[in-house]
């Protein structure tokens, strides 16, 4: 008969395709049933913290739900930081852990309840005669909140006869939210008004814009105006029509894209919480901009924004398509007219750039020179100190790497560099894990599941050197899962840099900050990856050709790049100056 562990392993493999986890006492039926009675992949991974990354970079990489999966106690106190990350960045998954048993904690338990709730996840207990309808709860959880759950299997449980598994229902799923009351509809009003007699209209979209498929109204709204589009980092490539579009906000911006933004006089903002560094430390903005929000957020989340309104992205963007296409005057604002003109919302398809009465003669948009706005410095090929500049191999490799990308990064100093140079085609394609909660590390085991959501295109890590060590039991991991469809680039400068520059710079002594220089050529070929160490511009011939060769037979490629840690990236010179 099956047992409580194998009522949660085929419970759960109805609604996920991938779980990534580390095998001990506390979840061995659970994996002994899902390997040998479900169709889910399970992918092992030599750190538990990798178990809740990889389901994490697979949900981001896909849109689709995945699972990780630890032992008690030490096992599930190795999850945290990756799963305060998931809580700080809105990414469903569910853990799946061992517990103490039901009759009390034994002397290596801990209070797992309290430690996930501690960093804002939930976690579900399973029974004997509940397990299979915890599970959707659990599934359900996630995915309605958007955030991590932890679905504990309580030890003296695991192993019980629990029956035939039941048929559960599948999880409910909310509606996304639509703009209500005269007030919502009021301000879109206003908003689309605005939009109207702007002279030079601004559209920013962040990561939010696009869980809401917004992209299409987006580009429609944008056409229909003739405004000049953005995003955060988190939705880059959302607006369709790249040849208007200024690239990232904030620290990874170009200066004279960020010019641009400034001499905008009115600013709709979707699906983006506009925090610091989006912001630029409140300077995105010109004083003068009237700036507007639109997002699932209770309330504005900035003090520069005028007009907010509460809700889908999607959703707002085609009612203003709308409002925009029908002529109707908004000079009063007028709620009952607003709520009789929006009361029916299009789907995704009735949107249309063509119906665009009010973009004028020759909008703002075509009279700026994008391209050289968004130009960045393209650096020499050495510092003064003899290294490697950061600035010209990002160029060089975005310039070599295979069009069909998904790129994964750690955090750190270096996350500048990918995110200037390297542009990628939709949100889904450039993901930062760790940056949510500040933390480094969790490169290595993104890698494996971006890999697994994303079978056909070449995963490519970017890294430093501090976070590439501290998760380098993972790079095992990383090589296994991608194999020839994966590749790292290592920023390695020898030290923490992002220390360095804050507090080296302000005579803290340096040496906590220092790490001797690691050869990461090495630790990859360790596991049967290529490593090259990479000094000057010409080592990088061996991309090109690598980019060449077919996937199926070549090996992951670890690239070390010796890089100056003298060139700051711009991102961080803003935090300097802020913190100076």
């Amino acid at each position: 008969m099956p047992s409580v562990s194998a009522h949660v392993a085929l419970t759960l493999a109805q609604h996920v395709d991938a779980v990534f986890g580390v095998m001990g006492n506390g979840n061995a039926y659970f994996l002994d049933a899902l390997e040998t009675q479900t169709d889910a992949t399970f992918t092992a991974v030599r750190h538990e913290q990798g178990a809740v990354v990889a389901a994490d970079a697979h949900f981001r990489a896909s849109g689709r739900i995945a699972a990780g999966t630890s032992t008690y106690g030490a096992g599930f106190t190795n999850t945290i930081t990756a799963l305060a990350e998931a809580v700080q960045a809105h990414v469903p998954l569910v853990l799946v852990v061992g517990d103490e048993p039901t009759s009390g904690p034994r002397p290596w338990d801990v209070d797992q309840i309290a430690l996930a709730s501690a960093v804002g996840a939930r976690t579900y207990t399973v029974g004997r005669t509940d397990a299979a309808a915890t599970t959707v709860i659990a599934v359900e959880h996630a995915l309605t909140y958007r955030v991590p759950v932890v679905l504990a299997i309580p030890y003296d449980v695991a192993a019980l006869e629990a029956g035939a598994v039941p048929t559960a229902p599948a999880p409910r799923l909310p509606a996304p939210l639509a703009p209500r009351g005269d007030f919502a509809e009021g301000m879109l009003d206003e908003i689309a008004a605005a939009l109207r007699d702007a002279e030079r209209p601004f559209l920013l979209a962040g990561r939010g814009a696009w869980l809401a498929g917004a992209g299409e109204a987006l580009g429609a709204l944008a056409a229909q105006t003739g405004a000049l589009t953005a995003s955060s980092a988190l939705g880059r490539g959302i607006f369709p029509d790249a040849r208007y579009d200024l690239g990232v906000t904030g620290g990874f911006g170009a200066e004279g894209a960020m010019e641009l933004v400034r001499t905008a006089d009115v600013a709709v903002v979707f699906g983006a919480s506009l925090n610091q560094f989006t912001m630029r430390f409140g300077d995105l903005f010109a004083p003068g901009t009237r700036v507007y929000q639109i997002d699932t957020a209770p309330a504005a989340t900035h003090a520069h924004v005028g007009g907010f309104v509460r809700a889908d992205a999607r959703l707002a963007a085609e009612a203003l398509v709308t409002r925009l296409s029908s002529g109707h005057d908004f000079s009063e604002h007028n709620f009952g007219d607003a709520v009789g003109l929006a009361g029916a919302t299009p789907d995704s398809g009735g949107v249309s750039s063509a119906d665009s009465a009010v973009v004028p003669a020759r909008p703002w948009r075509e009279t700026v020179d994008v391209a050289a706005a968004r130009a960045y410095e393209p650096g020499d090929e050495l510092a003064p100190d003899g290294r490697l500049d950061p600035r010209s191999a990002a160029r060089r490799i975005a310039e070599l790497l295979p069009e069909d990308r998904v790129v994964v990064s750690d955090g750190g100093h270096f996350i500048g560099w990918a995110n200037m140079y390297w542009p990628v085609a939709a949100p889904d394609r450039m993901m930062m894990i760790g940056t949510a909660f500040q933390s480094i590390g969790q490169g290595w085991p993104s890698v494996v599941g971006a890999a697994l959501a994303r079978r056909g295109a070449t995963i490519v890590l970017t890294s430093g050197d501090g976070g590439g060590l501290m998760a380098i039991a993972d790079l095992e991991s990383a090589v296994r899962a991608a194999g020839g469809r994966g590749m790292a680039v290592v920023w390695n400068d020898a030290a923490y840099g992002a220390e360095v520059n804050l507090y080296g710079l302000k005579g803290l002594a340096e040496g906590p900050m220092r790490i001797p220089e690691v050869d990461f050529a090495a630790f990859g070929a360790a596991v049967g990856a290529e490593g090259v160490v990479v000094r000057t511009l010409d080592d990088l011939d061996r991309l090109a050709a690598w980019a060449e060769e077919d996937p199926a037979t070549r090996r992951f490629l670890v690239l070390d790049l010796r890089i100056s840690g003298d060139v700051i990236a711009p991102y961080q010179q803003e935090i300097i100056r802020v913190n100076s």
